[in-house]
């Protein structure tokens, strides 16, 4: 079995998730794959069969070409004549809000007709898609609607990695509900990224019995998602994913979110697609004695995404052959930074989507040991 997907934007993470699948095929094991089996499915059962771009460079080119022009900096892990994409053709797809005023001499919009929903649902159906994938720039509010509620009408799921609210939007568990769809998101976490071990760090200051004061995280990074972000009326929703995400593991989310600060702080060029990630946590402990947490982690901030993102489209694949529709939170919440529900810890979101998929005959290996 495969799962078809299509991919909007054709940025850094487009790249990387496209020659990982490609290099796993010819490497032949699955180390650092999280979950190397879903509904049978394997990494290199995933084919690429649709994508859209709105850059001049990218559009009507190859996407095994594609994914290698600027302002993409992903390394070339896999020759392009290797990856099986080569017969998708990028196309034209519709900027909106897709390009800030400051990206347009980056992303170099291309001159051409845009796609009305009809076009792109009518594409969708055409080429097979059983999953389509928004990797659009933060900040693309309408471009993400517009791309949700083609997918909801076609039929097909929708797995939304940026931090627009789509599948925590009640709303539009009602517009894939009504369509027989499935959508999963918000904001994709990455394998081991700063958000995770934000969380996992949280996490363990309430199970120890301390409490949290206050934290911050301050990510800085060199590519263009980081040089997106540098116009702070894209951030809003960023800002409210990464900090609702760590808040959520403790007790009272409510009265610690305004001591948490998480997100983006910094575009450095020379940093490329390495993220370095600042982290600060301050707790009461035993009888009121203060500790303090500093940490600094540096990743390669595409493939942190693309790991967790060859399980999500596997996962939206088995999840749509048995019927589910609409977005249940509990097959967001292990992946994504704002699911429609938050749990606690990720162990605990892993260990009900476990239960889910158990009662749904889904079978997915390894299965991780709970204590």
């Amino acid at each position: 079995m495969v799962v078809n997907i299509g991919i909007i934007g054709i940025g850094n993470i487009a790249s990387m998730l496209i020659q990982s699948i490609e290099y796993y095929r010819e490497k032949g094991d699955f180390t650092g794959v999280m979950h190397q089996i879903v509904d049978g499915m394997k990494v290199t059962d995933i084919n690429i069969v649709y994508a859209i771009d709105i850059a001049e460079n990218k559009v009507g080119k190859p996407l095994n070409e594609a994914i290698y022009e600027y302002p993409n900096i992903v390394p070339k892990i896999v020759e392009p004549d290797k990856l099986r994409c080569r017969n998708v053709i990028v196309r034209m797809g519709k900027i909106l809000d897709g390009v800030a005023p400051h990206m347009i001499n980056v992303f170099k919009p291309a001159k051409q007709p845009e796609p009305t929903i009809d076009d792109i649902v009518k594409e969708l159906n055409d080429t097979g898609v059983d999953v389509l994938v928004n990797l659009l720039p933060v900040g693309s509010h309408n471009a993400t609607r517009f791309y949700a509620q083609a997918a909801a009408r076609a039929g097909v799921a929708f797995v939304n990695c940026i931090p627009e609210f789509i599948a925590s939007d009640k709303k539009y568990d009602l517009l894939f509900k009504d369509n027989n769809a499935l959508v999963l998101g918000d904001d994709i976490k990455g394998q081991l990224g700063a958000t995770i071990l934000h969380r996992t760090i949280a996490s363990l200051i309430s199970m120890r019995g301390c409490r949290l004061l206050k934290s911050y995280q301050l990510n800085i990074g060199g590519n263009t998602d980081f040089l997106n972000m540098i116009d702070p009326t894209r951030l809003t929703s960023k800002k409210i994913s990464k900090t609702m995400a760590v808040a959520s593991t403790q007790p009272d989310p409510d009265a610690i979110k305004n001591y948490i600060y998480a997100g983006p702080s910094g575009y450095v060029e020379f940093l490329g697609n390495t993220k370095v990630a600042y982290m600060y946590l301050e707790a009461e402990s035993y009888g009121g004695a203060k500790l303090t947490i500093d940490v600094k982690l540096t990743v390669d901030d595409k493939s942190m995404a693309s790991a967790v993102l060859v399980d999500v489209v596997r996962i939206a694949k088995a999840l749509s052959d048995r019927g589910v529709v609409g977005s249940p939170y509990w097959a967001s919440a292990p992946f994504f930074k704002h699911p429609p529900k938050q749990f606690r810890s990720d162990w605990e979101a892993l260990r009900v989507l476990y239960s889910k998929f158990d009662e749904y005959g889904i079978d997915i290996k390894p299965k991780y040991v709970f204590y």
